[in-house]
């Protein structure tokens, strides 16, 4: 990207391979915001004005379900995952996606001044990986266990990026906060305050209280005890564990200019210990005969992904699937707010106590993540239309079930591929800075399960006992 213009006197960046630079035209932060914001548009149109059901007005389906979809489900037959029965719905609609995230993306590109050739060359391929760990995921045998396409996308990128290396037509296309950042802006549909609110006040304790807190003791400890060689590191990995994984890392990343490998180091130890703590946590939870409603609330306040948070509340069972969500949705707010905490902390005293020069407060939104902006704007503008819309309910869920959450899931796998690319073991090692990240990681990771668990049994068990039984029917 290109540089924003700012003061003569704002301090300027010492390393290009720092998140996020500076741009003269419209950024990859506003880019996501106007691709995000687009999307969400066109398909809250196309459902409300195309989608209501003549024989019962008050359901509305989605028009443009058949045209946005993914591989599906098979069991010996990998083909089975486009091409079902002979039809080819599942395969034009996977094509459809791919080829709009490639006019898409490729329009953003052009607007930050790259190749639109350069990049849809490489975007085939980066897109053909994501296919792939679609269809992987989609195994059944793989299903059972959970290990779903965030796993294969980033070690299909792994193995190519450590084998043969990213070849060079590729690399334009490897824009991992590119994606995501878009498909934050399109989450932001799904975040919405006032049912999160209805759901109870035992998830907005446990998130809200016990984050915060993991946030900066962690922060601390990396710094104090443990002496982080890199503050930046430190940040995004305590952020990364403690919000909601990568999203949060993302975020973090770019609030405090985070290096590239320090994001990719910080998410690999994040993708690592979701799996582990989605198939471990729900087996202990049941074997020590602990409330599952107090476990699922512990396994969405700990585990890091939202998909594997849904996938942990399964083992637990079906009517414990809304709890462990309520509190991972709750807590995915605190994205934006954390954000521009950490934008604020690092203009104030970090640049300023470092180079030891006065910090425009400019900078505070020269710094703060922009693609926020159009994650908490979603997040309102969405809310507000559930909650006065007579026909918001039916709409938003028809929209979000048919199109943007496919679409986010795409977004993120094609960042997750993005991320398997362009991470070199080798290059990765130095950032581990003698195993330091390692435990930085896994003492935070203690703390915050120990403290949600104290939470979530003082919330669901003693102060509000009631809140279990409403969550759950």
């Amino acid at each position: 990207m290109v540089d924003e213009p700012r003061a003569a006197d704002d301090i300027q960046p010492e390393n290009d391979e720092v998140l996020p630079a500076y741009a003269s035209g419209l950024t990859e932060d506003w880019w996501a915001v106007i691709l995000g914001g687009a999307i969400l548009a066109v398909a809250f149109t196309a459902v409300y004005a195309y989608g209501q059901l003549e024989d019962s007005p008050t359901e509305y389906m989605n028009p443009l379900a058949e045209w946005i979809r993914k591989p599906g489900s098979w069991t010996d037959n990998p083909a089975v995952s486009l091409v079902k029965d002979g039809q080819y719905s599942v395969l034009l609609g996977t094509i459809a996606v791919c080829a709009a995230s490639l006019v898409m993306f490729g329009i953003g590109q052009c607007g930050m001044g790259e190749s639109f050739s350069r990049f849809a060359c490489g975007f085939l391929a980066v897109a053909l990986l994501a296919v792939l760990a679609f269809v992987m995921a989609g195994q059944a045998t793989v299903k059972l266990y959970h290990l779903g396409y965030a796993l294969w996308a980033i070690v299909l990128g792994l193995l190519i990026s450590n084998t043969i290396g990213t070849p060079a037509f590729i690399k334009p296309a490897v824009k991992t906060e590119f994606y995501i950042k878009t498909g934050l802006v399109v989450l932001g549909a799904e975040i919405l305050f006032g049912k999160l609110l209805a759901l109870g006040k035992p998830g907005i304790i446990i998130a809200w209280v016990v984050t915060p807190i993991v946030l900066t003791t962690t922060y601390w400890f990396g710094q104090r005890i443990l002496r982080m060689a890199s503050r930046t590191l430190n940040i995004t990995i305590a952020a990364d564990m403690s919000v909601c994984g990568v999203s949060a890392a993302i975020a973090t990343a770019a609030a405090c200019r985070a290096k590239k490998e320090e994001l990719t180091l910080a998410v690999g130890m994040s993708m690592l210990f979701t799996v582990i703590m989605m198939i471990v946590m729900p087996a202990f939870i049941a074997t020590v005969g602990m409330d599952k409603t107090v476990g699922a609330a512990w396994m969405g306040g700990t585990i890091d992904a939202t998909g594997a948070v849904a996938a942990a509340g399964e083992f637990l069972g079906d009517e414990y699937t809304p709890v462990a969500m309520t509190v991972k949705m709750i807590q995915n707010i605190l994205i934006g707010v954390i954000a521009f905490a950490v934008s604020v902390y690092w203009t104030i005293y970090v640049d300023r106590g470092e180079k030891s020069q006065k910090v425009s407060l400019w900078e505070i939104w020269y710094r703060f993540p922009k693609f926020i902006v159009g994650f908490v704007g979603a997040s309102v503008l969405f809310s507000f239309i559930h909650e006065t819309l007579p026909e918001g309910p039916a709409v938003l869920d028809a929209m979000i079930g048919g199109t943007t959450k496919t679409l986010r899931g795409w977004f993120f796998c094609l960042a997750f591929v993005s991320i398997g690319l362009e991470t070199n073991f080798r290059e990765l090692g130095a950032s581990l800075q003698g195993g330091k990240p390692l435990i930085l990681y896994v003492c935070g990771q203690t703390l915050n399960l120990s403290l949600t668990l104290l939470m979530a049994w003082l919330m669901f068990k003693v102060v509000f006992p009631e809140a279990a039984t409403a969550l759950i029917k």
